[in-house]
């Protein structure tokens, strides 16, 4: 019993530490990697090699040798036997790990600053007030880890950061040993911090397309991720204004083409549509009708509300082309089928719509309108926009 718990407890660990790994690799190739000696009682600042693009954290050693010592295995060597900073972020056991096997007598004390004129500064006068990070009990020995959501020492776009060190010993110099690794994310190894995102997300806001919708989050975040897996951020910087123009459009055209996103676009025109009709902006709500059409995805019922704008714009051609249009997408939807009978009686053209008012005049044209009441509601509606005809009443009569 005793053996299958300890084996469940060895799986469950096992299970969570697979699971929680992250996407990302140490840059051993980066690693800072530094011996210097610090002169009895002085201070120096030592800065890291250059920090790649899409470092989230990095993990540090300090090791004070005496005069012979040399170190047994470098802070490389100890990372490869750990797969991501999860398990080094589990507390003092995880640093406890990453201390060097040796150290000599001497004690120092550190910093840690984000700026070279700090550092300089702390050099000159020891004042740490600045530090992002503050050993203030001398150690002869050190090892942590700092990462992006954690430490004010790391932000996305730090390159560099420096090592202030004050020795301990008041008489002869002190060997010191820094090495740094860096943890560097995959995805953000590419350039694309959060910054670089949201300037292609405030472009894409401005586009002719963004403009037609309603709420353009999904489109321009599709963008953004065609362009994120396309291109490196320092790529994109270099492409020419023409050539960034064309990518945008290209980008742009197979985003709007996207099914959900596509139907969210038409929606929200929809949407915007039905509010200028109810405003009687009808003059305003054609050219929405027509991007509608002209794209490809109209309805029986685009159709019908565009007629319907050019009857209560006196644009009845158009109107009869439109509505024999969506006649020919939907012969079952009957309020084209009634705009089309209302223009031809705007049109002059009383038998046509006689026998269409005539025809349906049973039915209704949703399931709580009946064809009688829509009629009567539209004739109410264009007397009062000033459209008038002799023969309102003789329809009326028909029913």
């Amino acid at each position: 019993m005793t053996f299958k718990k300890i084996f469940l407890f060895l799986s469950v660990i096992s299970f969570y530490g697979t699971y929680a790994q992250k996407d990302g690799y140490w840059d051993k190739e980066r690693a800072t990697t530094k011996e210097f000696l610090v002169s009895a009682g002085d201070r120096v600042a030592i800065n890291t090699e250059d920090l790649p693009v899409g470092t989230t954290e990095i993990v540090y050693r300090i090791t004070l040798l005496d005069k012979n010592q040399e170190m047994t295995s470098s802070l490389v060597s100890v990372l490869k036997a750990i797969p991501d900073p999860y398990g080094i972020g589990q507390g003092s056991a995880g640093a406890v790990f990453l201390m060097s096997k040796i150290s000599g007598d001497d004690k120092c004390t550190y910093s840690i600053f984000t700026t070279n004129e700090d550092a300089k500064k702390y050099v000159a006068e020891g004042k740490t007030d600045v530090a992002c990070f503050v050993q203030s009990e001398p150690v002869s020995k050190d090892a942590k880890r700092l990462s992006l959501d954690k430490s004010s020492c790391l932000k996305q776009n730090t390159t560099t950061i420096w090592f202030g060190f004050e020795s301990k010993n008041w008489i002869l110099s002190q060997k010191i040993v820094l090495e740094v690794v860096p943890w560097v994310d995959s995805k953000l190894n590419r350039g694309w911090n959060q910054d670089n995102k949201n300037e292609i997300i405030s472009l894409c806001k401005t586009s002719t397309m963004a403009q037609k919708m309603a709420n353009s989050d999904d489109f321009c975040v599709c963008i953004l991720n065609k362009i994120i897996k396309q291109y490196r951020y320092s790529e994109f910087q270099k492409l020419l204004p023409i050539e960034k123009n064309k990518v945008y459009k290209d980008f742009g055209n197979a985003c709007y083409n996207d099914a959900d996103i596509s139907k969210n676009v038409y929606n929200d025109l929809r949407a915007q549509i039905a509010s200028l009709m109810k405003q009687q902006k009808y003059n305003e709500a054609i050219p929405k009708l027509n991007t509608i059409i002209n794209d490809g995805k109209a309805t029986a019922l685009d159709y019908s509300s565009i007629g319907y704008c050019y009857i209560l714009t006196k644009q009845y051609a158009k109107a009869i082309k439109a509505l024999t249009e969506g006649q020919k997408l939907d012969d079952t939807e009957l309020l084209v089928k009634l705009n089309l009978a209302h223009v031809y009686l705007l049109n002059d053209d009383y038998s046509t719509a006689k026998s269409i008012y005539k025809k349906y005049q049973n039915q209704n044209v949703t399931d709580s309108l009946s064809w009688t009441e829509k009629t009567k509601l539209d004739f109410a509606v264009f007397q009062k926009a000033g459209i008038q005809s002799k023969d309102y009443e003789k329809v009326l009569k028909l029913f």
